[in-house]
C-alpha cells in the first residue's frame, strides 16, 4: 500500500474518460488499497482512480471519521436517484474551490468489490453526494466544471500565481539568483 501523489486541476488527465474495470486481479486490489491509504493521508472522504493517474472505474469513500470503515466501490451504476438538494462541494484535485452543487442526497447504487462480487447498496446524505462526486471523475467531470466562466477564470488566474510563487521560491532556496 501507497500514498499516491493526486492530480491536481487544471492537469489534463483529469478530464480523461475511465474504463471499467474487466478484471479483478492483484492489480485492482493493489489501486482500491492505495486509494484508501491516499484517501486517509488526506483526510478525506472519497477518491477515485482517476485523481491518481488510473484510468480505472475504482472509487473509494471512508464516512466513519476514524478511518475504519473504507468501502471500495468498482464499477457502480446508480440505479435510483432522490431527494435532490444544493450541497456544497470541495475536490482534492481542485484544493482552491468549494461550491454548490445540485445532487440527490440519496441513491441506490450497484457495483462490484475489489474480489469481482457484485452489491447493492442505498446510500443517504453525504456518502450519496460523495459517490455521485467520484463517480463524475470517471467522465472526465470536475468541480471546476460545474462553476461559471468567470469564477473559472479566477480560480485559473490563482493557480498561476502560485505555481510562479512556488518556482520563485523553489529558486530561492537552490541559490538561484532573481531577475
Amino acid at each position: 500500500m501507497a500514498v499516491r501523489p493526486i492530480l491536481e486541476y487544471p492537469d489534463t488527465r483529469l478530464a480523461l474518460r475511465a474504463d471499467p474495470v474487466s478484471e479483478f486481479d492483484g492489480r485492482i486490489a493493489t489501486i482500491a488499497e492505495d486509494l484508501v491509504e491516499t484517501l486517509h493521508a488526506h483526510d478525506s472522504i472519497g477518491l477515485c482512480a482517476p485523481q491518481i493517474d488510473e484510468r480505472l472505474q475504482i472509487l473509494v469513500m471512508d464516512h466513519s471519521g476514524n478511518q475504519s470503515d473504507p468501502q471500495v466501490f468498482i464499477n457502480p451504476v446508480i440505479r435510483a436517484r432522490s431527494r435532490y438538494g444544493l450541497i456544497e462541494e470541495r475536490c482534492l484535485s481542485v484544493p482552491d474551490l468549494s461550491t454548490l452543487v445540485f445532487r440527490a442526497t440519496a441513491v441506490h447504487v450497484r457495483a462490484f468489490n475489489v474480489k469481482g462480487e457484485a452489491f447493492e447498496r442505498e446510500l443517504n446524505g453525504m456518502p450519496a453526494v460523495c459517490l455521485q462526486h467520484e463517480m463524475d471523475h470517471f467522465e472526465g467531470k470536475l468541480l471546476a466544471d460545474r462553476i461559471n466562466w468567470l469564477r473559472r477564470r479566477r480560480l485559473n488566474a490563482s493557480l498561476r500565481r502560485r505555481a510562479v510563487a512556488e518556482q520563485q521560491s523553489a529558486e530561492n532556496r537552490a541559490g538561484v539568483p532573481l531577475p
